[in-house]
């Protein structure tokens, strides 16, 4: 990633940022000059990402478990305490479970999946979009998926719903805010090495990567570099867009999963 310091003296906001894609987003606004809010659920886990980030006071953590709105209000209402404002919010957490298809699919895990995927981002926006108004300028950025595109996966359903939720979430707010100095963008990510993909049965990973045009997972940082162009000043005519990095993966349209799983 390229720093370019153009975001010296804003305030970022990132869910779900103490390893994986949140952390390289907070690395990636750190090279800028953003003073970053990591969030998450283990006090344990935010000491050490600081300690491993060494930014000082421009990196700072505070405990939020973004399915509950409770939590994301807070840590939007505690940072505009702590700084004086919020700049930059960035709706990232994200994941699934209970595994089924549609019509075996559990009610608990289809609003667990509302909750994380859906409903944070919302409130986490709403929340932040306050700060932004009386700062007169703002960036939303949702952390969405490349499943947010398409539906060529099964037993996920809940996953996919959410994903194709956000979408709409982003284009309205960008279209309600775009005169007020706010934009809202989402950065689509494929088949990354996170460490959840990274866990997953390697011929499941093996037949993902044999799928992308790249020939290789998506990168953190790619994901990062992403987030951090809408971040800057040289996307304030940017707004309402899905940039999906996923090594060209949705290029096909087969269920590589399926296939894999099948094998």
């Amino acid at each position: 990633m390229v720093a370019t310091g153009s975001l010296d003296g804003r305030v970022a906001v990132i869910t779900g940022s103490t390893r994986s894609i949140g952390r390289a987003i907070a690395e990636a606004f750190l090279a800028d000059g953003a003073t970053v809010v990591l969030s998450g659920r283990s006090e344990i886990k935010g000491k050490q990402a600081l300690e491993e980030l060494q930014a000082g006071d421009k990196a700072v953590f505070h405990a939020c478990d973004s399915s509950s709105q409770a939590d994301i209000e807070a840590l939007v209402d505690w940072t505009v305490e702590r700084f004086g404002r919020l700049d930059i919010m960035v709706n990232n957490v994200g994941g699934t479970e209970g595994f089924a298809p549609v019509h075996e699919l559990s009610d608990e895990a289809w609003h667990k999946a509302l909750d994380l995927n859906l409903n944070a981002y919302f409130y986490g926006t709403r929340r932040a979009l306050k700060p932004m108004l009386e700062g007169g300028w703002g960036r939303v950025i949702n952390i969405s998926s490349v499943e947010g595109k398409q539906a060529n996966k099964p037993a996920i359903s809940h996953y996919i719903t959410n994903k194709h939720a956000i979408h709409g979430l982003t284009k309205a707010t960008a279209f309600e805010y775009g005169t007020l100095g706010i934009t809202c963008n989402a950065v689509l990510p494929g088949m990354t090495a996170s460490s959840g993909i990274l866990s997953m049965p390697q011929e499941i990973v093996d037949a993902w990567v044999a799928a992308m045009p790249t020939g290789e997972l998506v990168a953190t940082e790619d994901i990062a570099d992403a987030v951090a162009f809408f971040a800057r000043p040289a996307a304030r005519k940017v707004t309402g867009q899905e940039l999906v990095v996923d090594g060209g993966a949705a290029l096909n349209t087969r269920s590589v999963t399926q296939s894999a799983v099948q094998a």
